[in-house]
């Protein structure tokens, strides 16, 4: 295989990444937090003084990276769901004991009182303890913008943990719009972030643009085709040259 189809084929694999990542944004597109997520590529330049072609350029894929900006906010009116505004982070505990961290504010409480997501995580307070609600709070409940979750029976009842994650483009996701911490020595652990605010009976939409996302789609799927069809000329190329070449003289 010569250069032009190693060159070809760094680009098809660099685009297919791309692909998957772009699918997966316009698949959440609607999902209640969710963040967009963004692949780096750079170029490798490779030098052969004995090429007659001179030095090559490679696409290498060098990962992603989370876009955090702020999503829209829309108000339900149901009073267990809050939006963030800032930059901090819901944190939960999903059914495995596994902690997770996540933007998604869309609530509700299980059989047993615990206030979770709708994937069945549970809400964690700031000090990373389950918040369970009292029987029959949720449709007195008060949301302060700290977190703090009250009502006239019962006062202050748990305050929910909004956390600043210093290393979160290290964070891996693992469905649901939820992130874990990966394990790495030297990350920084999350703190309690005081500068975001809750916003209750509001929800915070996905941060991706589907137009955008739809024509960064077709704009990655037209530039795969052309790298495939540059590597099936390639090919065409050599068989015919290994025709001619095999042909006996006349």
């Amino acid at each position: 295989m010569d250069n032009s189809n190693y060159v070809s084929l760094s680009l098809a694999t660099a685009l297919q990444r791309k692909l998957e990542v772009t699918a997966n944004n316009m698949a959440n597109a609607n999902s209640a937090g969710f963040k967009g997520e963004r692949v780096v590529f750079s170029s490798y330049l490779h030098r052969d003084p004995t090429a007659a072609t001179g030095d090559t350029n490679f696409l290498i894929d060098r990962g992603s990276y989370i876009d955090s900006q702020q999503g829209a906010v829309s108000h339900t009116g149901n009073p267990l769901d809050v939006a963030l505004k800032g930059n901090g982070w819901f944190s939960y505990e999903t059914p495995q004991g596994q902690r997770v961290y996540g933007r998604d504010g869309h609530f509700a409480t299980d059989v047993q009182g615990n206030l979770v997501t709708l994937s069945g995580a549970r809400v964690l307070d700031i000090a990373g303890n389950p918040i369970a609600l009292p029987p029959d709070a949720a449709a007195e409940l008060s949301i302060s913008r700290t977190g703090m979750i009250s009502s006239l029976e019962n006062g202050a009842i748990a305050q929910i943990g909004v956390f600043e994650l210093p290393d979160l483009q290290t964070y891996e996701r693992i469905g649901n719009g939820m992130f874990v911490q990966p394990d790495i020595a030297g990350l920084r652990p999350p703190v309690p972030d005081t500068g975001s605010e809750i916003i209750q009976g509001a929800i915070e939409g996905s941060n991706v643009q589907p137009v955008v996302e739809m024509t960064r789609m077709m704009s990655i799927q037209k530039a795969y085709e052309r790298a495939v069809q540059l590597m099936n000329g390639e090919d065409e190329l050599r068989r015919d040259l290994l025709r001619r070449v095999g042909r006996p003289a006349t």
